[in-house]
């Protein structure tokens, strides 16, 4: 054991210079005020300090002990003001081959970056995960671990062969059990189900995943990150262009082939922005890989009047990908960074939809008005948008049970609102997501509802807002917008592993009677 790993676990508390950033995330919307934030190196450094935790809290209206891998939260649900503890298990970001699991061990506390300039270097192998850098891999995989490579290799979970978990026991006490895939103990196999897709924050504290047989990146991409200027879009562009994008992903869902690898994200901005943006990659060590790309510019470009041209400014959570508006071709570890971008550190609201078809007439329409065309064309606001990302092909061809359900799908979308802690306009952007949010699923009550065209929403990108009737109009409530028919069992699971409810906030799986 080096030197690092025997002293004392860090504890920082109010007073301490560290305690201001340690007990925020990266939305700063969201600041709690703990009474210690503590940083732990190893999985019994998590127990004992999880069960250090659990013996104080009497007296208080804090009474949550909450999880910070990399911080990257949406709501409120690590940095609240009910937050009383924070384990941060960042200082946990070890990578290595497990030769007793057969897999790759990863430590929660890794970020998305961590793996791809670490694993890949290392092994030739990448989980598909996200292009944001920062997000820490104890929140983003039990999500479900979605990214660039996941239409040509499907979601991280489905990699997913084992997991260690921090759990309190009913007397309190706390355990680390290790639950695998194959487990002979059927409930630690439903465990391990469990954190593929049932979101963080809900059974313990997740401190190693296992992963077998992850798949190898291509050698080569090619990238492209174009733009168009809002001032030439007239309405039958912006639903020609719309149109266009959700047809191709909906006509080419077969991972074997090239145009099923190709990835793409549109950046719906709103008008102040001044461009809308799109970025693309596509696999180039299939000899296919260029014509794909040339197919996909040709069918979302070629139909419309605006000239396409170079990204002059960012796009929600990514800079502008300067000089790429001509394909270019290099190794996939350099794209991967080309696009590694996480957006500044600020306030922001977020939700998120799955589309199993393209867009309806009426979300194009309400789309464009809110996008300022007709509604909030005095909001100024450059970093408001939809992000409507390309999803299925291999997404949609799980090798195994998960608890994501959102399995035949072809988008999905991100809305996304930025300001700065200082802006007196937060109601304003508060309002102008919901609203465009509420006016593109205004057929179904206000959300994406499960059935027809649309698929419910994704629990990476939580959204409080869901579990309000102004907001949520339909009788679906946000456990089935997320998990669909998988909650039943979660509960399930939540009962037999967090049986006092410790891992608790306001989308958590809730347990049976409650």
């Amino acid at each position: 054991m080096n030197e690092v790993t025997t002293q004392p676990t860090t504890t920082v508390r109010p007073g301490d210079k560290r305690y201001p950033a340690l007990s925020r995330g990266f939305n700063q919307r969201w600041i709690a005020r703990p009474d210690y934030v503590r940083l732990v190196r190893s999985p019994e450094e998590v127990r004992t300090a999880l069960a250090d935790a659990l013996k104080g809290g009497s007296g208080t209206d804090r009474r949550r002990v909450t999880v910070r891998s990399g911080g990257h939260c949406y709501e409120d649900f690590v940095c609240g003001e009910d937050v009383r503890v924070i384990l941060d298990v960042s200082p946990m970001y070890g990578i290595s081959f497990d030769p007793d699991m057969n897999a790759y061990c990863v430590e929660a506390g890794a970020t998305n970056w961590h793996v791809y300039s670490h694993l890949y270097p290392l092994s030739g192998r990448a989980l598909p995960g996200g292009s944001c850098y920062s997000v820490g891999l104890g929140g983003h995989i039990i999500g479900g671990g979605f990214g660039l490579l996941s239409r040509q290799h499907g979601l991280t979970v489905d990699y997913l062969y084992a997991v260690e978990v921090a759990v309190v026991r009913s007397d309190h006490s706390v355990e680390l059990v290790v639950a695998r895939r194959d487990d002979p103990d059927p409930e630690l196999r439903e465990l391990l189900w469990a954190h593929t897709g049932g979101g963080g924050g809900n059974f313990g504290v997740v401190t190693r995943f296992w992963f077998r047989d992850l798949p190898e990146p291509p050698r080569q991409v090619l990238l492209v990150g174009l733009a168009w200027d809002w001032a030439d879009f007239r309405k039958a562009d912006f639903s020609q262009l719309v149109t266009a994008y959700g047809e191709y992903f909906r006509d080419h869902q077969d991972p074997e082939t090239a145009p099923g690898k190709l990835f793409a994200m549109l950046k719906l901005n709103h008008v102040s922005n001044g461009q809308i943006g799109l970025l693309a990659q596509v696999d180039v060590d299939d000899p296919e890989g260029p014509e794909a790309m040339r197919d996909f510019l040709d069918a979302v470009d070629g139909g419309i009047s605006p000239v396409s041209k170079a990204m002059t400014v960012p796009m929600g959570e990514h800079p502008p990908v300067v000089h790429m508006d001509i394909p270019r071709v290099m190794p996939w570890l350099t794209a991967t960074q080309a696009l590694n971008g996480s957006g500044e550190n600020r306030c922001g609201k977020y939700k998120s939809a799955y589309l199993r078809e393209p867009f309806t007439g009426h979300q194009i329409d309400a789309m464009w008005a809110y996008l300022g065309k007709e509604k909030y064309k005095d909001y100024k606001n450059k970093q408001a948008l939809i992000q409507v990302d390309s999803y299925g092909a291999a997404i949609n061809r799980p090798s195994r049970d998960t608890a994501v359900r959102q399995r035949d799908s072809i988008l999905k979308l991100q809305y996304q609102v930025y300001w700065t802690a200082q802006d007196v306009h937060e109601p304003e952007h508060i309002s102008w997501i919901r609203d465009i949010y509420k006016a593109t699923f205004a057929e179904t009550k206000g959300v994406p509802t499960i059935g027809g065209q649309t698929d419910g929403c994704y629990i990476c990108y939580p959204d409080a807002d869901l579990n309000d009737p102004k907001w949520n109009g339909s009788d679906q409530r946000w456990p089935t917008l997320y998990y669909k028919d998988a909650y039943s069992r979660l509960r399930a699971v939540k009962k037999r592993w967090d049986p006092n409810n410790v891992f608790r906030h306001r989308q958590s799986i809730e347990p049976p009677g409650a």
